[in-house]
């Protein structure tokens, strides 16, 4: 495709490439617009990226797919990316072994070792029953109060931050370690400072979808939204500044090749880059740092293989949040023999040989064996998101100026493409 030239108009320039301009631009299309997409990077995804080192995939930072997300099943050919699931639960590590602890009614296999460690560790049923009950539809609201959606029910009950809500609850012991941890590596939050309804909805989704890698890596995802465009996405293209409205209603968006110029301006380039262009205080972020090993002739036993790996001790014995045997649930990952190894950690300066030492404890390999394919260090992996919840933070910035991102709305998939549909609906006056 040719490269846009000075002087240039379009109804909407896009900047960015990730999930939610994607998303937005594909709408306004199918709307009959003239869009334009810049994207500064080489490849379309924004934070949704996969590297190739040698045969093996690695995604930047360890990502997953939940097909039971809204907009995922709305928006995205799950068919198409041949996704591969991991097994619907959790191994925790404790001082007396490795529990396996998961969904029956998905994985019956996982119905026998879920019973031995709900009686080995004694659920509270009745703490996490007060925990879980802003979920509930409320009483006196009818049947109709059932099918309600489930957002609705917890934006009419108050919020906290997680540690408030587990404490008020007065959930405790191993469930609560196993909680806050699963919850860290999802959250990127180890401190329980995220609002507790963000936890009750992301729950929620795991207990309505597995989630999985796609074949190609995650970074199909973005690349299958950005197939549907009509015209490519222009990439190595940055913008510098978006000027105020001139006397015409149009704004110049003003990049090293040039200066375009559009009605609407469309802002997803990340929550630090789109606040910078916009003049506002950025975001708050979480970061997170990856390791991928390879692992020759993996041994993990079947039972665990598929399954994501916590740290439930107290006192965790190492900076790692989860692992994972990725290879065991998306064979695509890795060439045929050898398996590949995810080990994340929220101390972003966390040295490889501990990550690396920590990662075979959860896995119960030896660390002579884990080979280092790659590591990434991510400062702004996720924004942060306390409480109150606010799902569905304003996506206007100005007259014809719009941001979008998973910052603007949950912090997940689901976010970032809501997030675009809600920037899309705004310049259409939907």
């Amino acid at each position: 495709m040719n490269q846009p030239s000075d002087g240039d108009e379009h109804d909407v320039v896009v900047v960015g490439a990730g999930l939610a301009c994607l998303q937005a631009a594909r709408e306004l299309e199918a709307a009959g617009r003239d869009v334009l997409v810049l994207e500064a990077a080489s490849a379309v995804g924004g934070r949704v990226r996969t590297e190739h080192v040698d045969a093996f995939l690695l995604d930047r930072g360890f990502q997953l797919l939940n097909p039971a997300y809204p907009a995922v099943r709305r928006w995205v050919d799950l068919d198409a990316l041949g996704l591969q699931p991991f097994a619907a639960g959790v191994v925790a590590a404790d001082a007396e072994g490795r529990h396996r602890i998961g969904l029956p009614w998905r994985e019956p296999g996982l119905l026998g070792a879920t019973a031995a460690a709900a009686v080995h560790r004694r659920p509270p049923l009745a703490a996490l029953a007060r925990w879980w009950a802003p979920t509930l539809p409320s009483p006196g609201r009818g049947a109709g109060g059932l099918h309600e959606p489930l957002r609705r029910r917890l934006d009419r009950r108050p919020d906290a931050s997680l540690t408030a809500s587990l404490d008020a609850a007065g959930v405790s012991g191993p469930w609560r370690t196993l909680v806050e941890r699963f919850l860290a590596g999802v959250l990127l939050d180890d401190r329980g400072e995220s609002s507790a309804h963000l936890a009750r909805l992301l729950v929620s989704s795991f207990l309505a979808g597995t989630p999985g890698l796609p074949r190609a890596g995650m970074q199909a995802l973005p690349e299958q939204l950005a197939a549907r465009l009509a015209r490519p996405v222009v990439l190595g293209r940055p913008v510098d500044r978006v000027d105020a409205p001139g006397p015409d209603g149009l704004r110049a968006v003003r990049t090293p090749g040039g200066t375009l110029r559009a009605r609407d301006v469309v802002l997803a380039a990340g929550p630090g880059a789109s606040a910078r262009l916009l003049g506002l205080p950025a975001p708050e972020v979480r970061g997170v740092v990856t390791a991928w090993w390879a692992l020759p002739e993996p041994d993990v036993p079947a039972g665990r293989a598929r399954l994501l790996h916590v740290d439930g001790r107290t006192r965790p014995e190492g900076p790692l949040v989860n692992a994972a045997l990725v290879s065991a649930a998306a064979p695509t990952y890795a060439p045929p023999g050898t398996g590949l190894v995810a080990g994340s950690s929220l101390d972003l300066d966390a040295a490889e040989a501990d990550l690396r030492r920590h990662a075979a404890r959860l896995l119960d390999v030896d660390h002579h064996r884990l080979v280092l394919v790659g590591r990434h260090r991510i400062p702004a992996a996720l924004p942060a998101h306390r409480p109150p919840l606010a799902a569905a933070r304003a996506v206007e910035a100005g007259p014809g100026l719009w941001w979008c991102g998973d910052h603007r709305d949950t912090p997940s998939i689901q976010g970032a493409l809501v997030s675009g549909h809600r920037a899309a609906a705004g310049v259409l006056g939907a």
